[in-house]
Protein backbone atom coordinates (compact mmCIF):
# COMPACT_ATOMS: atom_id res chain seq x y z
CA UNK A 1 0.00 0.00 0.00
CA UNK A 2 1.47 3.30 -1.08
CA UNK A 3 2.22 5.81 1.78
CA UNK A 4 1.22 8.79 -0.60
CA UNK A 5 -1.07 11.62 0.92
CA UNK A 6 -4.21 12.22 -0.79
CA UNK A 7 -5.72 15.50 -0.29
CA UNK A 8 -9.65 16.62 0.45
CA UNK A 9 -9.30 17.66 -3.15
CA UNK A 10 -8.36 14.81 -4.98
CA UNK A 11 -10.95 12.91 -2.80
CA UNK A 12 -13.51 14.67 -3.45
CA UNK A 13 -14.58 13.45 -7.61
CA UNK A 14 -14.81 10.10 -5.69
CA UNK A 15 -17.05 11.73 -2.72
CA UNK A 16 -19.15 13.21 -5.56
CA UNK A 17 -19.47 10.36 -7.54
CA UNK A 18 -20.34 8.10 -4.73
CA UNK A 19 -23.35 10.44 -3.32
CA UNK A 20 -24.63 10.59 -6.43
CA UNK A 21 -24.99 6.71 -7.16
CA UNK A 22 -27.09 6.75 -3.86
CA UNK A 23 -26.13 4.82 -0.53
CA UNK A 24 -25.14 1.78 -1.76
CA UNK A 25 -22.31 3.65 -3.78
CA UNK A 26 -21.48 5.52 -0.15
CA UNK A 27 -21.48 2.40 1.51
CA UNK A 28 -19.13 1.37 -0.64
CA UNK A 29 -16.37 4.11 -0.46
CA UNK A 30 -17.06 3.70 3.33
CA UNK A 31 -15.65 0.01 3.03
CA UNK A 32 -12.97 0.97 0.99
CA UNK A 33 -11.65 3.54 3.69
CA UNK A 34 -12.34 1.39 6.36
CA UNK A 35 -10.06 -1.17 4.86
CA UNK A 36 -7.31 0.79 4.13
CA UNK A 37 -7.77 1.84 7.95
CA UNK A 38 -7.56 -1.98 9.02
CA UNK A 39 -4.82 -2.47 7.14
CA UNK A 40 -2.38 0.18 8.53
CA UNK A 41 -3.45 -0.46 11.72
CA UNK A 42 -2.78 -4.02 11.55
CA UNK A 43 0.37 -3.50 9.77
CA UNK A 44 2.10 -0.33 11.78
CA UNK A 45 0.40 -0.20 15.70
CA UNK A 46 2.15 -2.34 17.11
CA UNK A 47 -0.47 -2.42 20.05
CA UNK A 48 -3.28 -3.11 17.88
CA UNK A 49 -0.95 -6.45 15.98
CA UNK A 50 -0.57 -7.30 19.95
CA UNK A 51 -4.38 -7.12 20.40
CA UNK A 52 -5.46 -8.93 17.10
CA UNK A 53 -2.69 -11.83 18.29
CA UNK A 54 -4.25 -11.78 22.21
CA UNK A 55 -8.06 -11.82 20.34
CA UNK A 56 -7.07 -14.92 18.12
CA UNK A 57 -5.23 -16.96 21.00
CA UNK A 58 -8.39 -16.18 23.41
CA UNK A 59 -10.34 -17.58 20.50
CA UNK A 60 -8.31 -21.19 20.00
CA UNK A 61 -9.25 -21.53 23.68
CA UNK A 62 -12.62 -22.77 22.61
CA UNK A 63 -11.20 -25.28 20.59
CA UNK A 64 -11.88 -29.12 21.11
CA UNK A 65 -13.20 -31.90 19.44
CA UNK A 66 -16.59 -31.25 18.90
CA UNK A 67 -16.55 -27.72 18.57
CA UNK A 68 -13.55 -28.18 15.86
CA UNK A 69 -15.71 -30.44 14.02
CA UNK A 70 -19.09 -27.80 13.86
CA UNK A 71 -16.28 -25.01 12.68
CA UNK A 72 -14.80 -27.60 10.19
CA UNK A 73 -18.10 -28.42 8.76
CA UNK A 74 -19.10 -24.55 8.71
CA UNK A 75 -15.85 -23.85 6.36
CA UNK A 76 -16.28 -26.98 4.38
CA UNK A 77 -19.77 -25.18 3.08
CA UNK A 78 -17.82 -22.43 1.51
CA UNK A 79 -14.97 -24.80 -0.22
CA UNK A 80 -15.09 -23.87 -4.05
CA UNK A 81 -17.42 -26.84 -5.47
CA UNK A 82 -19.85 -26.09 -2.58
CA UNK A 83 -19.60 -22.07 -2.78
CA UNK A 84 -20.04 -22.97 -6.80
CA UNK A 85 -23.02 -24.89 -6.51
CA UNK A 86 -24.71 -22.21 -3.86
CA UNK A 87 -23.82 -19.51 -6.52
CA UNK A 88 -25.73 -22.03 -9.42
CA UNK A 89 -28.61 -22.05 -6.89
CA UNK A 90 -29.05 -18.00 -6.51
CA UNK A 91 -29.00 -17.67 -9.95
CA UNK A 92 -31.26 -20.45 -11.11
CA UNK A 93 -33.60 -18.33 -8.34
CA UNK A 94 -33.12 -15.19 -9.47
CA UNK A 95 -33.79 -16.19 -13.52
CA UNK A 96 -37.03 -18.19 -12.36
CA UNK A 97 -38.09 -14.66 -10.52
CA UNK A 98 -37.42 -13.30 -14.36
CA UNK A 99 -34.88 -11.05 -12.12
CA UNK A 100 -32.13 -11.51 -14.82
CA UNK A 101 -30.31 -8.19 -13.90
CA UNK A 102 -29.98 -9.69 -10.23
CA UNK A 103 -28.49 -12.96 -11.13
CA UNK A 104 -25.57 -10.96 -13.10
CA UNK A 105 -25.36 -8.97 -9.78
CA UNK A 106 -25.35 -12.56 -7.93
CA UNK A 107 -22.61 -13.63 -10.25
CA UNK A 108 -20.40 -10.67 -9.81
CA UNK A 109 -20.17 -10.47 -5.68
CA UNK A 110 -19.89 -14.17 -5.50
CA UNK A 111 -17.01 -14.50 -8.01
CA UNK A 112 -14.94 -11.08 -7.31
CA UNK A 113 -15.74 -11.37 -3.19
CA UNK A 114 -13.24 -14.31 -2.79
CA UNK A 115 -11.19 -13.49 -5.97
CA UNK A 116 -10.01 -9.98 -4.81
CA UNK A 117 -9.38 -11.29 -1.24
CA UNK A 118 -7.16 -13.64 -2.62
CA UNK A 119 -5.47 -10.97 -5.06
CA UNK A 120 -4.82 -8.66 -2.36
CA UNK A 121 -3.55 -11.59 0.13
CA UNK A 122 0.01 -11.88 -1.41
CA UNK A 123 -0.28 -8.14 -2.36
CA UNK A 124 -0.46 -7.13 1.34
CA UNK A 125 1.59 -9.71 2.91
CA UNK A 126 2.76 -8.63 6.14
CA UNK A 127 3.81 -10.77 9.87
CA UNK A 128 1.91 -10.89 12.43
CA UNK A 129 2.37 -10.44 16.11
CA UNK A 130 2.38 -14.06 17.84
CA UNK A 131 0.61 -15.24 21.46
CA UNK A 132 0.96 -18.46 22.43
CA UNK A 133 1.85 -21.32 19.80
CA UNK A 134 -0.50 -19.64 17.48
CA UNK A 135 1.10 -18.52 14.36
CA UNK A 136 -0.86 -16.91 11.21
CA UNK A 137 1.14 -16.80 8.09
CA UNK A 138 1.86 -12.98 6.42
CA UNK A 139 -0.16 -13.72 3.54
CA UNK A 140 -3.39 -13.67 5.15
CA UNK A 141 -5.13 -10.39 4.93
CA UNK A 142 -8.34 -10.68 4.02
CA UNK A 143 -9.87 -13.83 4.40
CA UNK A 144 -11.06 -15.07 1.66
CA UNK A 145 -13.88 -17.77 3.42
CA UNK A 146 -15.32 -14.78 5.25
CA UNK A 147 -15.00 -12.92 2.19
CA UNK A 148 -17.09 -15.94 0.47
CA UNK A 149 -19.68 -16.15 3.35
CA UNK A 150 -20.73 -12.91 3.69
CA UNK A 151 -20.96 -13.06 -0.28
CA UNK A 152 -23.13 -15.62 -0.54
CA UNK A 153 -25.42 -13.76 2.11
CA UNK A 154 -25.33 -10.67 0.73
CA UNK A 155 -26.53 -12.17 -2.15
CA UNK A 156 -29.20 -14.40 -1.02
CA UNK A 157 -30.62 -11.34 0.15
CA UNK A 158 -30.25 -9.52 -2.84
CA UNK A 159 -32.59 -12.44 -4.48
CA UNK A 160 -35.07 -13.08 -2.23
CA UNK A 161 -38.64 -11.63 -1.92
CA UNK A 162 -39.16 -8.84 0.19
CA UNK A 163 -41.21 -10.72 2.95
CA UNK A 164 -38.24 -12.87 3.25
CA UNK A 165 -35.28 -10.87 3.03
CA UNK A 166 -35.22 -9.93 7.42
CA UNK A 167 -35.67 -13.73 7.70
CA UNK A 168 -32.90 -14.31 4.95
CA UNK A 169 -30.30 -11.57 6.72
CA UNK A 170 -31.01 -12.78 10.26
CA UNK A 171 -30.39 -16.48 9.72
CA UNK A 172 -27.22 -15.22 7.13
CA UNK A 173 -26.04 -13.09 9.65
CA UNK A 174 -26.07 -16.12 12.01
CA UNK A 175 -24.03 -17.94 9.55
CA UNK A 176 -21.47 -15.47 9.09
CA UNK A 177 -20.96 -14.79 12.17
CA UNK A 178 -20.31 -18.50 12.96
CA UNK A 179 -17.94 -18.59 9.92
CA UNK A 180 -16.05 -15.88 11.19
CA UNK A 181 -15.81 -17.72 14.76
CA UNK A 182 -14.93 -21.16 13.33
CA UNK A 183 -12.14 -19.42 11.24
CA UNK A 184 -10.71 -17.85 14.41
CA UNK A 185 -10.94 -20.84 16.74
CA UNK A 186 -9.21 -22.92 14.37
CA UNK A 187 -6.47 -20.53 13.96
CA UNK A 188 -7.13 -20.32 10.30
CA UNK A 189 -6.96 -16.10 9.94
CA UNK A 190 -6.57 -13.27 12.51
CA UNK A 191 -9.65 -10.89 13.46
CA UNK A 192 -8.67 -8.65 11.25
CA UNK A 193 -8.17 -10.67 8.77
CA UNK A 194 -11.84 -12.04 9.18
CA UNK A 195 -13.11 -8.45 9.43
CA UNK A 196 -11.46 -7.63 5.60
CA UNK A 197 -13.01 -10.33 4.83
CA UNK A 198 -16.33 -9.01 5.25
CA UNK A 199 -15.42 -5.75 4.47
CA UNK A 200 -14.61 -6.79 0.46
CA UNK A 201 -17.51 -9.01 0.51
CA UNK A 202 -19.81 -5.99 1.64
CA UNK A 203 -17.95 -3.39 -0.78
CA UNK A 204 -18.70 -5.59 -3.86
CA UNK A 205 -22.33 -5.93 -2.93
CA UNK A 206 -23.13 -2.00 -2.59
CA UNK A 207 -21.06 -1.92 -6.07
CA UNK A 208 -23.43 -4.78 -7.70
CA UNK A 209 -26.08 -2.85 -5.70
CA UNK A 210 -25.25 0.51 -6.81
CA UNK A 211 -24.77 -0.64 -10.74
CA UNK A 212 -28.49 -2.33 -10.09
CA UNK A 213 -30.08 1.19 -8.73
CA UNK A 214 -28.43 2.80 -12.03
CA UNK A 215 -29.72 -0.22 -14.37
CA UNK A 216 -33.28 0.52 -13.22
CA UNK A 217 -33.00 4.23 -13.77
CA UNK A 218 -31.60 3.85 -17.18
CA UNK A 219 -33.78 1.04 -18.38
CA UNK A 220 -37.01 0.81 -16.19
CA UNK A 221 -38.47 -2.70 -15.56
CA UNK A 222 -41.66 -3.51 -16.68
CA UNK A 223 -42.09 -5.39 -13.29
CA UNK A 224 -42.49 -4.04 -10.15
CA UNK A 225 -39.72 -5.01 -7.74
CA UNK A 226 -40.35 -6.58 -4.87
Amino acid sequence: MSGRAYTAAALRPISVRAARSGPAGVLAVACVLALALIWVLAELVPAVQLRDATALYDFTLLSQPLVDGVANHLVHLLEPPLFVMWGLALVAIALARERPRIALAVVAVMALAPLSADILKPLLAHPHARVGRVFIAPASWPSGHSAAALALVLSAVLVAPARLRPLVATLGGLFTAAVGVSLLILAWHMPSDVLGGFLVATFWAAVALAALRAADRRWPRSRPAD
